[in-house]
């Protein structure tokens, strides 16, 4: 994850600001990757960042301000969900996506330390409720795609159908800290498909019919 923080008086892009900018956000990610927010402090930022600490508080105020703009600018990353042409296999990709960003991508690190900051500060924690709403709305395209071929009814909510596929695996990432398996990601994404077909994701939910 990486971010922006808009602040008045940016030079122009590609300028110093802009330069000193992307450095102190992309040191606040390193350091919380590799330290945890506990341990982040401005002057650890300011140090690797080669920005003077004067320079950060100013701007940021501190860490809560530090990794809310880092979370804040990952929102302008170029990310799109791979397409696939069915709504199971976009889900089961997806799931895949998702488990590797905890697991295996460079980022990994990052990404645990992120959810761990969130329930340490309100501030991170707003900023990562956009984070993941912005993902959710991208993700989306899955399921409008798929209503589109007919796989589910015209009225589905896209994105709870988004959430429903990747809460198992992240329970099992973040909560339960069980391995997630192969199985775990096909059974996630076949159960999500299937609820969306039978039209669960539609209107009120009910208690199911006997």
């Amino acid at each position: 994850m990486t971010s922006q923080h808009p602040t008045p008086g940016d030079a122009r892009p590609g300028g110093r600001t802009a330069r000193n900018t992307a450095a102190v956000l992309q040191a606040t990610l390193d350091e919380l990757g590799e330290r945890g927010y506990g341990a982040i402090t401005v002057d650890s930022v300011a140090a690797r960042s080669g920005v003077h600490k004067a320079t950060v508080y100013r701007r940021w105020g501190g860490v809560d301000g530090l990794v809310r703009a880092a979370l804040e600018h990952s929102t302008e990353r170029h990310w799109e969900p791979e397409l696939t042409g069915s709504l199971y296999t976009d889900l089961l990709r997806l799931v895949e996506t998702v488990t590797s960003g905890f697991t295996e991508a460079p980022e990994r690190e990052v990404s645990a330390a992120a959810v761990a900051a969130a329930f340490e500060s309100e501030e991170v924690a707003e900023a990562l409720r956009r984070f993941m709403s912005d993902r959710h709305r991208r993700a989306a395209v899955i399921v409008t795609e798929a209503i589109a071929r007919g796989e589910a009814p015209r009225d589905t909510d896209a994105e709870e159908v988004i959430r429903s596929a990747i809460a198992p695996v992240y329970y099992r990432l973040l909560i339960s800290r069980e391995p997630v398996t192969a199985d775990d990601l096909r059974r996630a994404a076949s159960i999500a498909a299937a609820a969306a077909a039978a039209g669960t994701f539609t209107g009120t939910p009910g208690p199911p019919t006997p």
